[in-house]
């Protein structure tokens, strides 16, 4: 059985779970993946929580203030964790970009295999693009500040973000629209956002929040999701790569 973490936000999880049914439809009840998602809305805020750049994450987190936050994240995450494990769940998926800063220390402390979102994006797109090419990400400040993407990209692409103004007044706007369930005002608000990065001449994009799927393909139809030429959805991608590993 597939573990999903979710709540991260609420809507990001029932995409991940709607993306994972549709992907892998049955044609009798009995033909869908088993999975079990937990919706814990109460984990901390993980872009409030973040308070410095690090790449050996809780162990240069210094400040008090900022270790306090990291670790309370962290421990609501081997929370939810723990209770899909208990619940026999063979490995756990986050359908939350930002969640992955806590990833080494999650899973270390979890005797389950954690699927790494932004590793499976990184696989994904060595298949896609060339060698060097731009690459678009448009995410929380939160995952743009700890470079969970950089971790993968750097060596053989150059990742590209927009500019601070529409960081603030598009991207952020988008999430927090998608979270009040404004898909319709987010679909319009993210577009200065895209349309900066494909100037820059990116040759994909990175959905970096799970959120902003659900914004940029609004009241759009699966098929157009799934043949995007220049969006990558990270929350199909982990989708696809759970499946992989559930039919082992």
């Amino acid at each position: 059985m597939i573990g999903i973490l979710g709540g991260m936000g609420t809507q990001a999880g029932l995409d991940f779970c709607n993306k994972l049914a549709i992907l892998y439809r049955g044609k009798i009840d009995q033909d869908y993946p088993l999975f079990l998602l937990y919706n814990k809305s109460n984990i901390p805020g993980r872009p409030e929580s973040i308070g410095v750049q690090t790449k050996n994450l809780s162990t240069k987190v210094k400040n008090k203030k900022n270790k306090k936050k990291y670790f309370s994240v962290l421990k609501s995450l081997i929370s939810g964790c723990q209770i899909l494990k208990k619940s026999k769940c063979r490995f756990i998926v986050i359908p939350c970009n930002t969640a992955h800063y806590w990833y080494d220390d999650l899973q270390k402390r979890i005797k389950l295999p954690i699927i790494n979102m932004p590793k499976e994006v990184f696989n994904h797109t060595v298949k896609k693009c060339k060698k060097n090419s731009f690459i678009g990400l448009l995410a929380t400040e939160g995952t743009i500040k700890t470079s969970i993407y950089n971790k993968f990209f750097d060596e053989n692409y150059k990742l590209i973000y927009p500019n601070t103004i529409i960081q603030k007044n598009s991207v952020n706007k988008a999430i927090k629209l998608v979270k009040m369930g404004k898909v319709k005002k987010a679909n319009k608000i993210i577009k200065p956002a895209i349309n900066y990065l494909i100037k820059k001449k990116c040759k994909k994009i990175i959905l970096g929040c799970t959120e902003l799927p659900i914004a940029i393909f609004a009241f759009k139809s699966f098929k157009t999701i799934k043949s995007s030429k220049i969006f990558l959805d990270p929350n199909l991608i982990l989708a696809n790569a759970a499946m992989k590993k559930y039919k082992k």
